[in-house]
């Protein structure tokens, strides 16, 4: 049943909007062989590909869905499952963004972090260590001056570069369910760029550890991710060290030592950290509340408190730090009703110490630990325990060499490297992480609360293929409860998935992407800073509130307006060049364009009379932050609209009210139409 939010109290839009607020609710071989039961379900073949691409891209493009339906559901699915699809138009626009294709050594080195600028432009004499912070304004000009002279980049053209290459391959790669997966995948191993030791290896960490592994093999992507210098840095393990003679953290309390995750305890959430720049869940707020965007948002209510830390003893230099351990368990393996105690976490901990990142930076002059190891050579550093693969260095002399136990798993002693990879391979394979992966898999793909015969079946799979992805979406999509229609448009887009459902409806020419990212910005999700480890809850009351339903109708609007810069697009081309005969036949007809496969009866009534709203074009320029121009009266001398719209131009409110001709009123009221369409609920839903 679907969830049914009714706000009030929004003046401005309260006349216009109230029927849209009240209606918002809540491998190969084996592939060939599967079909997909819908029709059980009593689903045609064009609504069950409606409802596949609504899962598995970021929306229909039109003709989507009768091309998916007439080359045949599982074949559809098949090539997204192998993510070879030519891509060559996508590669092409990402060309020009030349930071991205970088190795972390090369980023480091081009994009100084903190302080490391002014260091470096006193060092060069560029500056007078003397003269920092006497006069600010020409300062930064020398700053910039001195990067260009050196070639270097600041972490924002980085940030911008990276976020609208999000942008790009979300909206044109044919390989959607592998950028479906990736986001989906980089949100369970999340990393921030609120944190500044991250910033510089996070584009890599979706890059390398992420993209490559979204539908391959679970541990796989457990270890890349555990190795990538992103994850090292954002939960501190890089620093954690340990020796025979490392004093142990103080017991931790009875209630602690309990299984943490099934007892029903409450959790402080602001428990001590043994790192105060670790990113915490709730930043210092109540249990209910997630730091989001720099806002305060709810929850949707699932997220336990956590155990507090036991207080740790810390060594001069360095000393055990536990957030990867406990976070490895509790949001990237076990989940937090895994069974696993705190004496788990800390003897987790000690088998990671000596997992820390390989010395790359180079940028102030030569690292003395890296000519060191430079010197040895690779074959004295395997004799020595030592292990380098890409920016990852385990380093034996920091690891913690004592026995220990996890989950009852024993470790020998001087394990060395191989107990980070043993530990690993535990986690991966324990029935908790088959349950609590599957089970976010189905709340994203398929419902908020999926069937758990439905779980059941997908950790099954993922114990049985040894957490083959593949499989498991195979296993997932093949069962009847995917298309059961208790789960169809059960789900709420992300401010994300709402503005890139929005262009590939619209087949828009995407010139500036940051102006979409500073949108979806806008509507709640600031893509890539999240700052708690859990990342974005993907459940619908997590972005449903009267704020967030604002944003978006105002996005809606500007974006069919074409008022957002660098984004354009030809409403009539997307009806064959053929101009309805009325407003209300342009509802019908591009209600069908971005809503395929659906019963649009309900919508219809209830957009109708929207049409009606003698200020809607005022509201139009209200979203595009625009004052609207003043109408003179009698004008009738206005500019027809073009792919390219002319965001000055006059624009009439309604087609019956206007001087025009019906038939180029018609053609004026579109964007109007096609914005309520985007700002409904059902095009909200997927």
């Amino acid at each position: 049943m679907k969830t049914v939010y009714r706000f009030t109290g929004i003046v401005i839009i309260i006349t216009v909007f109230g029927v849209v607020l009240s209606s918002f609710g809540g491998n190969d071989k084996e592939t060939d062989a599967a079909k997909f039961p819908y029709k059980q379900a009593g689903l045609t073949r064009e609504q069950a590909a409606a409802h596949l691409l609504s899962r598995f891209t970021y929306g229909a493009q039109p003709g989507q869905v009768q091309a998916v339906a007439a080359m045949g559901l599982e074949n559809w699915f098949r090539g997204q499952l192998k993510a070879d699809l030519n891509d060559d138009s996508l590669n092409q626009l990402l060309s020009k963004y030349d930071l991205l294709s970088l190795s972390n050594a090369e980023i480091v080195n081009i994009v100084p972090r903190g302080g490391a600028l002014p260091r470096l432009a006193v060092r060069d004499g560029f500056i007078d260590k003397d003269s920092i912070g006497s006069n600010r304004k020409e300062i930064r000009e020398v700053l910039r001056t001195y990067m260009e002279v050196k070639g270097l980049r600041n972490p924002q053209s980085l940030i911008e570069q990276f976020t609208n290459q999000k942008i790009l391959r979300a909206a044109y790669s044919q390989n959607q369910l592998q950028e479906v997966l990736t986001e989906f995948w980089f949100n369970h191993f999340n990393v921030s760029f609120t944190k500044g030791e991250c910033v510089q290896y996070i584009p890599a960490y979706e890059r390398d550890a992420i993209r490559p592994n979204a539908t391959g093999n679970f541990e796989a992507l457990l270890l890349a991710t555990a190795q990538s210098p992103a994850m090292l840095a954002y939960l501190d393990n890089s620093s954690s060290t340990g020796d025979p003679d490392s004093i142990m953290p103080v017991a931790a309390s009875n209630a602690a030592m309990q299984p943490n995750m099934g007892n029903g305890a409450k959790r402080n959430l602001n428990s001590q950290r043994a790192n105060n720049n670790t990113p915490q869940r709730g930043n210092n707020m109540p249990p209910a509340t997630m730091q989001a965007n720099g806002n305060a948002m709810q929850t949707s209510g699932n997220m336990a408190p956590r155990p507090a830390a036991p207080k740790q003893q810390k060594r001069k230099g360095g000393g055990l730090n536990e957030n990867y351990a406990r976070e490895i368990m509790e949001l990237h393996t076990l989940g937090v009703d895994g069974g696993y105690t705190q004496q788990d976490v800390t003897q987790a901990a000690r088998v990671l110490t000596g997992w820390t990142i390989y010395p790359i930076d180079t940028l102030l002059g030569p690292n003395n630990f890296r000519v060191s190891l430079e010197k040895l050579g690779a074959e004295k550093m395997a004799e020595r325990g030592y292990v380098h693969y890409g920016d990852f260095l385990f380093v034996p002399s920091r690891h913690d060499n004592r026995p220990k136990t996890v989950l009852g798993t024993h470790f020998d002693s001087l394990g060395g490297y191989n107990e980070g990879r043993k530990l690993l391979h535990l986690l991966a394979t324990q029935d908790a992480t088959a349950r609590f992966i599957c089970t976010k898999l189905a709340i994203r793909f398929v419902s908020d609360n999926p069937p758990q015969s439905l779980v059941n079946k997908m950790a099954t799979t993922f114990k049985n293929k040894k957490g083959d992805i593949k499989q498991v979406l195979i296993t997932m999509v093949t069962a009847p409860e995917f298309w059961s229609k208790d789960a169809l448009r059960e789900k709420t887009k992300s401010p994300f998935e709402l503005a890139m459902s929005s262009v590939r409806a619209l087949k828009a020419d995407i010139q500036q992407p940051n102006q979409l990212y500073t949108w979806i910005n806008r509507m709640g999700q600031r893509m890539y800073y999240y700052q708690a480890p859990t990342g974005f809850p993907d459940k619908g009351q997590f972005w449903i509130n009267t704020g967030s339903l604002l944003s978006r109708m105002n996005f809606g609007l500007a974006l069919a307006s074409q008022r957002i810069p660098g984004i354009s697009f030809n409403l009539l081309a997307l009806n064959n060049n053929h101009e309805p005969e009325s407003t209300e036949a342009a509802l019908v007809t591009y209600s069908r364009l971005f809503l395929p496969g659906r019963d649009l009866s309900k919508t219809i009534k209830q957009l109708t009379p929207l049409l009606n709203d003698p200020h809607l074009q005022q509201k139009v320029e209200t979203a595009a932050g625009k004052t609207p121009p003043p109408v003179k009266a009698g004008n009738t001398n206005r500019v027809a609209m073009k792919p390219a719209m002319d965001t000055t131009a006059e624009t009439p409110p309604l087609a019956k009210n206007s001087a025009l001709p019906a038939s180029q009123s018609v053609r004026y009221m579109l964007p109007q139409v096609t914005g309520i369409i985007i700002g409904s609920p059902e095009f909200q839903r997927k």
